[in-house]
């Protein structure tokens, strides 16, 4: 039976998942769902390891909360993740509050999203979306 590596996006535990599971997989570590349906705010460390890592795509979302088109854009960010399921996994990045993460991915605008999959960043977007097509955009990046 085929199976993907998921990074837990709570505790950071890299699990190796069923693919016929995946909707309903929970970490073995600290039981959290790893495809919890919604954008998740994670730290430097654990985008980076899951980027390096995870089998399912990963799109991240650098944004800051002082930022007026980042806080327009985070229930369309959420709303897309919800969309995409199990196609691929939304995070958000702070980058306020992980400012080093700014300078590791060469963020020079925000809100700014990038695709990764298969260990390497595939695109950037920069600007707010509507949901569809933050949807739109990571199908045809994925």
């Amino acid at each position: 039976m085929a199976s993907k590596k998921l990074t837990c996006l709570d505790c950071g535990q890299l699990n190796r998942v069923p693919e016929d599971r995946m909707t309903a997989a929970k970490c073995g570590t600290c039981g959290a769902k790893l495809l919890p349906g919604a954008a998740v705010e994670v730290d430097l460390a654990t985008l980076q390891k899951a980027a390096r890592h995870d089998d399912l795509p990963l799109v991240v979302d650098f944004w800051a909360p002082w930022c007026g088109p980042c806080r327009s854009m985070a229930p369309e960010f959420s709303k897309a993740a919800t969309d995409l399921g199990a196609q691929a996994r939304l995070v958000k990045l702070n980058t306020e509050q992980h400012q080093a993460a700014g300078a590791a991915y060469g963020i020079r605008g925000i809100p700014t999203m990038a695709a990764f999959a298969g260990g390497r960043e595939r695109a950037r977007q920069s600007g707010a979306m509507p949901a569809a097509s933050i949807v739109s955009w990571v199908r045809g990046v994925i």
